[in-house]
């Protein structure tokens, strides 16, 4: 694994894209901690389609929500107070 500091992928980009483009995957850190890998495009295409081959429907996720007869407990609305006025419309008028 190539791990490159920010400052120096920035100063040999050509060299990172031409690892990358040659299969090696290019991790690049910023303050020390993992930030971006870079890619060659046909890996990046590769693996969205393996992700969205394994992503679920929504009617999947739908169907996988419990369907028992046991209960849970309904929370109420949790209100929030609310003032009115303030100089708008025309109640801010008191003679209009």
């Amino acid at each position: 694994m190539t791990a490159w500091k920010l400052q120096d992928a920035k100063n040999r980009f050509s060299e990172v894209v031409r690892e990358a483009v040659a299969g090696y995957p290019q991790h690049v850190t910023r303050r020390g901690k993992p930030a971006v890998v870079v890619l060659a495009t046909g890996e990046y295409e590769r693996l969205s389609r393996l992700d969205a081959a394994n992503a679920s429907t929504f009617a999947e996720v739908l169907l996988a929500i419990p369907q028992d007869d046991r209960e849970f407990e309904r929370r109420g609305p949790q209100l929030r107070p609310v003032e009115f006025g303030g100089g708008y419309g025309a109640s801010a008028n008191p003679e209009g």
